[in-house]
């Protein structure tokens, strides 16, 4: 059963929040070993699901250094709430072109708080970056940009995951998502969630065909069980590699809906795949009769 949703601080586009229900189905009651996470993204998945110690990682350093930041204590709700209160009136007051200014001086020195602005304040929470590292998503012109309800929305993400963090055992590291399957064991339960290849190439780096067999390879030797989410099929075509990287792996399916803004008619469907190891099979025929997935593949 999942507990209340734990939002995290970090925006960023294709947030598995929604899917949380859906993703769940897979995971087990309790776990030997660890949850595993190589490409952590905003956290939401392990910080809703994940039980016992957990590692996350990603490639992209900027989250892995946020996220060791709240552990150790350098960001805090207060600190939070100070900073964009700070920030956010300069940002008011510059009708959004500060913006730019934090983006330059994050570009330079990396700092956490920056980070956590420019993801709330950028366009369509896109989190993008350029060959040389920098974040280069324009700012979002929104009415009540860092208002207090806004602000304080966020300081109580931050609250709910910290107390999260420093009451559990969370391991965040900045690594390929190679090392981290490796170091997997026997009772570990990794969770994917790579770039949807032919779909989103903005991103900390690049995925291809090369990265996405890399990875099926790398799940094909561990000796831990595994879940990775992925697409199916939209309305207009099919992913290509479904069949042709994943096809001796077990799957179910289910339709999702995004919105590309506010109007309904932005509204796109798409079906999303669960991949998973031959042992959590068992797990997923009850789901099956149930419903709570649309076909097991």
């Amino acid at each position: 059963m999942l507990r209340r949703t734990v939002v995290p601080p970090i925006k960023s586009q294709g947030i598995k929040t929604k899917l949380l229900p859906f993703i769940s189905q897979l995971v087990p009651a309790s776990l030997s070993g660890r949850w595993v996470e190589p490409f952590m993204g905003t956290g939401v998945v392990g910080f809703n699901l994940a039980h016992g110690p957990v590692v996350m990682s990603d490639a992209n350093p900027h989250i892995i250094r946020f996220y060791n930041a709240i552990k150790s204590g350098q960001v805090t709700p207060l600190c939070v709430r100070e900073f964009l209160e700070v920030e956010g009136e300069r940002l008011r007051a510059s009708e959004g072109a500060y913006y730019y200014e934090v983006r330059d001086r994050f570009n330079a020195d990396g700092a956490s708080l920056d980070f956590l602005f420019l993801t709330r304040a950028c366009f369509n929470g896109v989190m993008r970056f350029n060959q040389k590292g920098g974040f280069n998503v324009p700012f979002c012109k929104k009415p009540g940009r860092f208002s207090q309800a806004y602000v304080t929305k966020i300081v109580n993400q931050v609250e709910a995951v910290s107390q999260l963090i420093c009451g559990g055992h969370f391991d965040f590291r900045a690594a390929n998502f190679q090392e981290i399957i490796e170091d997997a064991r026997s009772g570990d339960l990794i969770y994917c969630d790579p770039p949807y290849i032919a779909r989103y190439s903005d991103y900390f780096n690049s995925w291809d065909e090369k990265d996405e067999r890399a990875l099926a390879d790398a799940l094909s030797s561990t000796s831990a069980s595994f879940i990775l989410s992925t697409w199916s099929h939209n309305d207009y075509r099919q992913n290509e590699y479904i069949d042709s990287v994943w096809g001796e792996f077990p799957r179910i399916t289910r339709e999702h809906f995004y919105h590309v803004g506010a109007r309904e008619s932005n509204r796109r469907g798409i079906t999303e795949a669960l991949v998973f190891s031959p042992d959590l099979q068992p797990r997923v025929a009850e789901s099956v009769s149930r419903g709570c997935v649309d076909a097991l593949v």
